[in-house]
């Protein structure tokens, strides 16, 4: 069976392997067309000078100094970080919410073919210390619960769930899938943005509006930020308030660059009660343990 792992960690069940197995490879063919590419964009513009007579003085290094393409360093402009705090800090005034998403995730399979799949999600949120995501598609469904004292992992299709104690806050909760589970949640930025702890400007090496557009009728900023080993977008809702309306996240640990991209819809009203964020097992669903990555 041709293997596939996605840019959020988690990947489709093998037949081989009961549990989700993300894997690596090396860039080869795409480092080299990489390469030649730098080579013909650091050509462009320059034309052969006519060699100096031997009698004549050279100018041979200033020469090639001036024929040299000069780099244009990555910039973080002010107004986009702004637009990105302005965001977190509306998100932060929400003691709930509730969006649903549209989304495309690409795998990569062991050639570094990528395959796009379709889906969505639903979110809700409690601030401190509550969460349900819901994610659906043609190959896996997941659900993960988050009521203040643990976390759930439930597999509906197979009837399958997972819990462990978790700390009392999202943050904390967050951290801990990720550092001792290796669960990373698509879109779980948005929850660490509403967070005042949060210093996610400070990681920003570029950051720029690339200008206006319009996101299923609403109309929005789009901006472009580079963090780290990830590139993405977001477009933010024009006015009083500044919902994202649109993510895309590009990897570029993988010469494939797998992209996420989410359309979201929220309900600005929405209160979600405390019920929701209470994981409550079927009478046919089996509890198993969570494996994590120590094991």
């Amino acid at each position: 069976m041709t293997e596939l792992t996605s840019i959020t960690g988690m990947t489709p069940p093998s037949p081989s392997a009961p549990e989700d197995r993300a894997m690596r490879r090396t860039p080869g063919h795409n480092a080299a067309t990489a390469a030649a590419l730098v080579l013909c964009l650091a050509a462009v513009g320059c034309t052969p000078k006519p060699t100096p007579p031997a009698d004549e003085p050279t100018a041979a290094a200033p020469a090639a100094e001036a024929a040299k393409p000069e780099v244009t360093k990555a910039v973080v402009e002010p107004d986009a970080v702004n637009a990105l705090q302005r965001m977190s800090a509306f998100l932060q005034t929400l003691d709930t919410f509730d969006f649903a998403t549209d989304t495309s995730l690409d795998l990569v399979n062991e050639h570094g073919q990528r395959v796009t799949l379709d889906g969505t999600a639903h979110y809700k949120f409690r601030r401190p210390n509550g969460f349900m995501i819901d994610l659906r598609s043609d190959y896996k469904n997941r659900r993960f619960y988050f009521d203040g004292k643990q976390i759930t992992v439930y597999a509906p299709d197979f009837g399958y769930y997972a819990t462990a104690p978790a700390p009392a806050t999202v943050r904390g909760a967050l951290d801990l899938m990720s550092a001792k589970y290796g669960i990373t949640l698509p879109l779980e930025d948005l929850f660490r943005w509403s967070d005042p702890a949060s210093n996610h400007a400070e990681s920003l090496t570029s950051a720029f509006l690339v200008g206006s557009a319009t996101v299923d009728g609403v109309e929005t900023d789009h901006y472009a930020y580079r963090e780290g080993d990830k590139d993405w977008q977001v477009w933010i809702e024009r006015g009083a308030k500044p919902f994202p309306r649109r993510l895309v996240i590009i990897d570029r640990t993988d010469p494939a660059n797998p992209t996420y991209d989410a359309r979201l819809t929220w309900k600005a009203d929405a209160a979600p009660g405390p019920d929701q964020f209470v994981f409550k097992p079927g009478h046919d669903d089996k509890h198993i343990r969570f494996a994590s990555i120590a094991d």
